[in-house]
Protein backbone atom coordinates (compact mmCIF):
# COMPACT_ATOMS: atom_id res chain seq x y z
CA UNK A 1 0.00 0.00 0.00
CA UNK A 2 0.95 3.73 -0.62
CA UNK A 3 1.80 6.03 2.20
CA UNK A 4 -1.73 7.67 1.41
CA UNK A 5 -3.67 4.29 1.13
CA UNK A 6 -2.41 3.59 5.01
CA UNK A 7 -3.29 7.62 5.78
CA UNK A 8 -6.67 6.76 4.58
CA UNK A 9 -7.07 3.27 6.26
CA UNK A 10 -6.52 5.17 9.53
CA UNK A 11 -9.29 7.07 9.03
CA UNK A 12 -11.74 4.96 8.26
CA UNK A 13 -10.20 2.72 11.11
CA UNK A 14 -10.93 5.33 13.51
CA UNK A 15 -14.16 6.63 12.09
CA UNK A 16 -15.29 2.78 12.36
CA UNK A 17 -14.12 2.62 16.30
CA UNK A 18 -16.15 6.02 17.09
CA UNK A 19 -19.43 4.63 15.28
CA UNK A 20 -18.80 1.26 17.33
CA UNK A 21 -19.05 3.75 20.81
CA UNK A 22 -22.65 4.11 20.37
CA UNK A 23 -24.07 0.98 21.39
CA UNK A 24 -22.29 0.80 24.73
CA UNK A 25 -24.08 4.41 25.77
CA UNK A 26 -26.34 2.98 28.53
CA UNK A 27 -27.45 3.76 31.88
CA UNK A 28 -23.48 3.82 32.79
CA UNK A 29 -23.16 7.19 30.70
CA UNK A 30 -26.07 8.42 32.14
CA UNK A 31 -25.17 7.74 35.82
CA UNK A 32 -21.72 9.87 34.91
CA UNK A 33 -23.40 12.89 33.71
CA UNK A 34 -25.58 12.94 36.51
CA UNK A 35 -22.47 12.84 38.63
CA UNK A 36 -21.43 15.38 37.15
CA UNK A 37 -24.32 17.60 36.74
CA UNK A 38 -24.75 17.42 40.67
CA UNK A 39 -21.32 17.89 41.56
CA UNK A 40 -20.66 20.96 43.86
CA UNK A 41 -16.90 20.97 43.42
CA UNK A 42 -14.77 20.59 40.65
CA UNK A 43 -14.18 17.51 37.98
CA UNK A 44 -11.06 16.32 38.74
CA UNK A 45 -9.69 14.46 35.15
CA UNK A 46 -6.55 12.05 35.52
CA UNK A 47 -4.92 10.10 33.32
CA UNK A 48 -1.09 9.15 32.51
CA UNK A 49 0.72 9.25 28.82
CA UNK A 50 -1.81 9.99 25.90
CA UNK A 51 -4.64 9.08 28.03
CA UNK A 52 -3.38 12.47 30.50
CA UNK A 53 -3.43 14.59 26.95
CA UNK A 54 -6.71 13.16 26.44
CA UNK A 55 -7.65 14.17 29.82
CA UNK A 56 -6.40 17.62 30.06
CA UNK A 57 -8.51 18.47 26.50
CA UNK A 58 -11.57 17.03 28.33
CA UNK A 59 -11.45 18.99 31.21
CA UNK A 60 -10.48 22.24 29.19
CA UNK A 61 -13.75 21.21 27.10
CA UNK A 62 -15.88 20.64 30.50
CA UNK A 63 -14.46 23.75 31.94
CA UNK A 64 -15.40 25.78 28.61
CA UNK A 65 -18.84 24.86 28.51
CA UNK A 66 -20.14 25.30 32.39
CA UNK A 67 -18.60 22.68 34.42
CA UNK A 68 -15.58 23.41 36.29
CA UNK A 69 -12.82 21.12 35.50
CA UNK A 70 -8.84 20.74 35.75
CA UNK A 71 -6.46 17.93 34.88
CA UNK A 72 -4.20 16.21 37.55
CA UNK A 73 -1.57 14.07 37.11
CA UNK A 74 -1.94 11.31 39.12
CA UNK A 75 1.84 11.24 39.91
CA UNK A 76 1.74 14.62 41.09
CA UNK A 77 -0.91 13.67 43.59
CA UNK A 78 2.35 12.38 45.68
CA UNK A 79 3.76 15.36 45.99
CA UNK A 80 1.67 17.45 46.93
CA UNK A 81 -0.99 18.14 44.48
CA UNK A 82 -3.93 15.92 47.22
CA UNK A 83 -4.39 19.22 48.79
CA UNK A 84 -6.35 20.50 45.90
CA UNK A 85 -9.23 18.02 45.79
CA UNK A 86 -12.12 17.98 48.09
CA UNK A 87 -14.93 15.44 48.85
CA UNK A 88 -17.37 17.48 46.88
CA UNK A 89 -15.57 16.54 43.61
CA UNK A 90 -15.83 14.24 40.64
CA UNK A 91 -12.82 12.21 39.76
CA UNK A 92 -13.07 11.47 35.87
CA UNK A 93 -10.43 8.95 35.37
CA UNK A 94 -9.09 7.76 31.88
CA UNK A 95 -6.67 4.37 31.23
CA UNK A 96 -7.50 2.69 28.49
CA UNK A 97 -5.94 -0.82 30.32
CA UNK A 98 -7.87 0.65 32.95
CA UNK A 99 -4.66 -1.11 35.03
CA UNK A 100 -2.01 1.69 34.85
CA UNK A 101 -0.29 1.27 38.06
CA UNK A 102 0.15 5.06 39.03
CA UNK A 103 -3.39 5.84 38.53
CA UNK A 104 -4.19 2.25 40.58
CA UNK A 105 -2.23 3.89 43.58
CA UNK A 106 -4.09 7.20 43.05
CA UNK A 107 -7.78 5.69 43.10
CA UNK A 108 -7.29 4.09 47.30
CA UNK A 109 -6.54 8.18 48.23
CA UNK A 110 -9.70 8.99 46.49
CA UNK A 111 -12.09 6.39 48.04
CA UNK A 112 -11.16 6.96 51.12
CA UNK A 113 -11.61 10.84 50.91
CA UNK A 114 -15.36 9.38 49.50
CA UNK A 115 -15.01 11.32 46.19
CA UNK A 116 -16.45 9.50 43.64
CA UNK A 117 -15.01 8.02 40.76
CA UNK A 118 -16.22 7.59 36.67
CA UNK A 119 -13.94 5.51 35.52
CA UNK A 120 -13.43 5.85 31.24
CA UNK A 121 -11.52 2.75 30.09
CA UNK A 122 -11.42 -0.03 27.14
CA UNK A 123 -11.48 -2.77 29.87
CA UNK A 124 -14.85 -3.13 31.66
CA UNK A 125 -13.44 -5.68 34.07
CA UNK A 126 -10.42 -3.96 35.21
CA UNK A 127 -9.65 -2.91 38.29
CA UNK A 128 -10.28 0.77 37.30
CA UNK A 129 -13.73 0.41 36.20
CA UNK A 130 -14.13 -2.14 39.83
CA UNK A 131 -14.28 0.67 42.13
CA UNK A 132 -15.67 3.04 40.35
CA UNK A 133 -19.43 4.61 40.37
CA UNK A 134 -19.69 3.94 36.79
CA UNK A 135 -17.86 3.32 33.70
CA UNK A 136 -17.77 4.73 30.44
CA UNK A 137 -16.81 1.72 28.02
CA UNK A 138 -14.26 3.28 25.76
CA UNK A 139 -12.81 -0.07 23.61
CA UNK A 140 -11.84 -0.59 20.40
CA UNK A 141 -11.47 -3.40 18.47
CA UNK A 142 -8.19 -2.59 16.98
CA UNK A 143 -5.45 0.89 17.06
CA UNK A 144 -5.32 2.42 13.88
CA UNK A 145 -1.89 1.89 13.28
CA UNK A 146 -0.22 -0.55 10.96
CA UNK A 147 0.88 -2.31 14.01
CA UNK A 148 -1.92 -2.25 16.65
CA UNK A 149 0.17 -0.86 18.99
CA UNK A 150 0.04 3.11 18.81
CA UNK A 151 -2.80 4.61 20.96
CA UNK A 152 -4.72 6.19 17.97
CA UNK A 153 -8.03 4.57 17.76
CA UNK A 154 -8.19 4.72 21.42
CA UNK A 155 -7.21 7.90 22.25
CA UNK A 156 -9.94 9.21 19.58
CA UNK A 157 -12.66 6.98 21.78
CA UNK A 158 -11.62 8.77 24.75
CA UNK A 159 -11.32 12.00 23.07
CA UNK A 160 -14.57 11.61 21.62
CA UNK A 161 -16.58 9.92 24.95
CA UNK A 162 -14.87 13.41 26.70
CA UNK A 163 -16.69 15.51 23.83
CA UNK A 164 -20.05 13.59 24.48
CA UNK A 165 -20.17 13.96 28.43
CA UNK A 166 -19.27 18.05 27.48
CA UNK A 167 -22.11 18.29 24.87
CA UNK A 168 -24.62 16.32 26.92
CA UNK A 169 -23.92 18.73 29.97
CA UNK A 170 -24.16 21.45 27.93
CA UNK A 171 -27.63 20.51 27.56
CA UNK A 172 -28.55 19.86 30.54
CA UNK A 173 -27.30 23.37 32.12
CA UNK A 174 -29.16 25.01 29.30
CA UNK A 175 -26.01 26.13 28.36
CA UNK A 176 -26.30 29.00 25.68
CA UNK A 177 -24.09 30.98 23.51
CA UNK A 178 -24.04 34.01 26.22
CA UNK A 179 -22.25 31.91 28.62
CA UNK A 180 -20.02 30.15 26.10
CA UNK A 181 -18.48 34.05 25.30
CA UNK A 182 -18.27 35.08 28.87
CA UNK A 183 -15.11 31.98 28.71
CA UNK A 184 -14.27 33.13 25.68
CA UNK A 185 -13.96 36.99 25.68
CA UNK A 186 -10.57 36.55 23.06
CA UNK A 187 -12.58 35.12 20.50
CA UNK A 188 -14.58 36.01 17.74
CA UNK A 189 -18.03 34.85 19.31
CA UNK A 190 -17.18 36.86 22.18
CA UNK A 191 -16.45 39.81 20.73
CA UNK A 192 -19.41 39.62 19.00
CA UNK A 193 -21.59 38.50 21.84
CA UNK A 194 -19.91 41.00 24.40
CA UNK A 195 -19.54 44.06 22.66
CA UNK A 196 -22.03 46.79 22.48
CA UNK A 197 -23.36 49.19 20.47
CA UNK A 198 -21.30 51.86 22.08
CA UNK A 199 -18.23 50.09 21.31
CA UNK A 200 -18.19 50.61 18.18
CA UNK A 201 -20.94 53.38 16.59
CA UNK A 202 -19.24 55.87 15.42
CA UNK A 203 -19.97 59.44 17.20
CA UNK A 204 -18.45 62.07 14.66
CA UNK A 205 -19.26 63.84 12.12
CA UNK A 206 -23.41 62.21 12.27
CA UNK A 207 -25.41 63.59 8.80
CA UNK A 208 -27.83 65.82 11.08
CA UNK A 209 -30.50 67.02 8.71
CA UNK A 210 -33.86 68.79 9.17
CA UNK A 211 -36.79 67.27 8.07
CA UNK A 212 -37.76 70.68 6.29
CA UNK A 213 -34.68 70.87 4.50
CA UNK A 214 -34.83 70.34 0.23
CA UNK A 215 -33.64 67.42 -1.03
CA UNK A 216 -30.59 69.02 -2.97
CA UNK A 217 -29.47 70.10 0.32
CA UNK A 218 -29.34 66.89 1.87
CA UNK A 219 -27.79 65.67 -0.80
CA UNK A 220 -24.91 67.39 0.07
CA UNK A 221 -25.04 66.41 3.90
CA UNK A 222 -25.55 62.72 3.48
CA UNK A 223 -22.55 62.80 0.53
CA UNK A 224 -20.38 63.98 3.65
CA UNK A 225 -21.39 61.41 6.06
CA UNK A 226 -20.01 59.09 4.23
CA UNK A 227 -22.35 56.17 5.94
CA UNK A 228 -25.41 56.55 3.19
CA UNK A 229 -28.00 58.04 5.42
CA UNK A 230 -29.25 61.09 6.93
CA UNK A 231 -30.54 61.33 10.34
CA UNK A 232 -33.67 63.96 10.79
CA UNK A 233 -33.89 65.68 14.19
CA UNK A 234 -36.18 68.48 15.54
CA UNK A 235 -35.00 69.50 19.16
CA UNK A 236 -32.34 67.30 18.91
CA UNK A 237 -34.76 64.35 18.61
CA UNK A 238 -34.12 61.44 16.30
CA UNK A 239 -37.36 61.93 13.94
CA UNK A 240 -36.58 60.06 11.02
CA UNK A 241 -34.09 58.73 8.64
CA UNK A 242 -33.57 58.79 4.68
CA UNK A 243 -31.14 56.40 3.03
CA UNK A 244 -29.06 56.47 -0.24
CA UNK A 245 -31.99 54.18 -1.20
CA UNK A 246 -34.64 56.95 -0.34
CA UNK A 247 -33.08 59.36 -2.23
CA UNK A 248 -32.70 57.32 -5.63
CA UNK A 249 -36.18 56.44 -5.78
CA UNK A 250 -37.16 60.07 -5.27
CA UNK A 251 -35.15 60.81 -8.30
CA UNK A 252 -36.53 58.05 -10.43
CA UNK A 253 -40.15 59.18 -8.89
CA UNK A 254 -40.04 62.76 -9.07
CA UNK A 255 -37.00 64.06 -11.78
CA UNK A 256 -37.18 67.30 -12.36
CA UNK A 257 -39.34 68.19 -9.14
CA UNK A 258 -37.29 66.04 -7.28
CA UNK A 259 -35.32 69.35 -6.04
CA UNK A 260 -38.68 71.04 -4.77
CA UNK A 261 -39.32 68.12 -1.80
CA UNK A 262 -37.71 68.13 1.65
CA UNK A 263 -36.48 65.73 3.69
CA UNK A 264 -40.10 65.02 5.49
CA UNK A 265 -41.71 63.87 1.85
CA UNK A 266 -39.19 60.68 1.96
CA UNK A 267 -37.69 59.72 5.29
CA UNK A 268 -38.58 56.70 6.98
CA UNK A 269 -40.55 58.55 9.97
CA UNK A 270 -40.06 55.16 12.77
CA UNK A 271 -35.45 54.10 11.61
CA UNK A 272 -34.70 51.38 13.79
CA UNK A 273 -32.59 52.56 16.78
CA UNK A 274 -31.22 50.23 19.66
CA UNK A 275 -29.75 51.56 22.96
CA UNK A 276 -26.16 51.73 23.69
CA UNK A 277 -25.80 48.77 25.79
CA UNK A 278 -27.47 46.54 23.24
CA UNK A 279 -24.83 43.68 22.03
CA UNK A 280 -23.44 43.48 18.43
CA UNK A 281 -25.18 39.95 18.31
CA UNK A 282 -28.66 41.58 18.66
CA UNK A 283 -27.91 44.40 16.33
CA UNK A 284 -26.92 41.86 13.35
CA UNK A 285 -30.30 39.98 13.88
CA UNK A 286 -32.10 43.36 13.80
CA UNK A 287 -30.33 44.23 10.71
CA UNK A 288 -30.54 40.95 9.22
CA UNK A 289 -34.47 40.64 10.19
CA UNK A 290 -35.41 44.20 8.42
CA UNK A 291 -33.00 43.64 5.92
CA UNK A 292 -31.34 47.32 6.53
CA UNK A 293 -27.34 48.26 6.95
CA UNK A 294 -27.51 51.01 9.89
CA UNK A 295 -29.03 51.33 13.18
CA UNK A 296 -29.31 54.61 15.33
CA UNK A 297 -28.09 54.19 18.36
CA UNK A 298 -30.12 57.07 20.77
CA UNK A 299 -30.75 57.76 24.93
CA UNK A 300 -34.00 57.44 26.30
CA UNK A 301 -35.19 60.77 24.75
CA UNK A 302 -33.70 59.77 21.12
CA UNK A 303 -31.44 62.09 21.28
CA UNK A 304 -28.59 60.50 18.54
CA UNK A 305 -25.63 59.40 20.45
CA UNK A 306 -23.67 57.33 17.21
CA UNK A 307 -24.84 55.21 14.33
CA UNK A 308 -23.46 51.71 13.96
CA UNK A 309 -23.51 49.63 10.69
CA UNK A 310 -22.93 46.73 8.94
CA UNK A 311 -18.88 46.82 8.53
CA UNK A 312 -19.07 47.95 12.80
CA UNK A 313 -20.41 44.41 13.27
CA UNK A 314 -17.49 43.00 11.33
CA UNK A 315 -15.45 42.43 14.38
Amino acid sequence: MTVREYAINCIKDEAEALMELIPKMDEQFDRAVELMFRCHGKIIVTGVGKSGHVGAKIAATLSSTGTPSFFINPLDVFHGDLGVMTSDDVVLAISNSGQTDELLRFIPMVLQMEIPIIAMSGNPDSLLAKYAECHLNVSVRHEADPMDLAPTSSATAQMVMGDALAVALIKKRNFQPQDFAQFHPGGELGKRLLTTAQDVMRTVDMPVISPSMHLGEAVIEVSKGKLGLGVAEIDGRVVGLITDGDIRRAMEKWQAHFFDHTVEDIMTKTPKMVAPNMKISEIQKIMNKYKIHSVLVVDDNRRLLGVVDHYSCMI
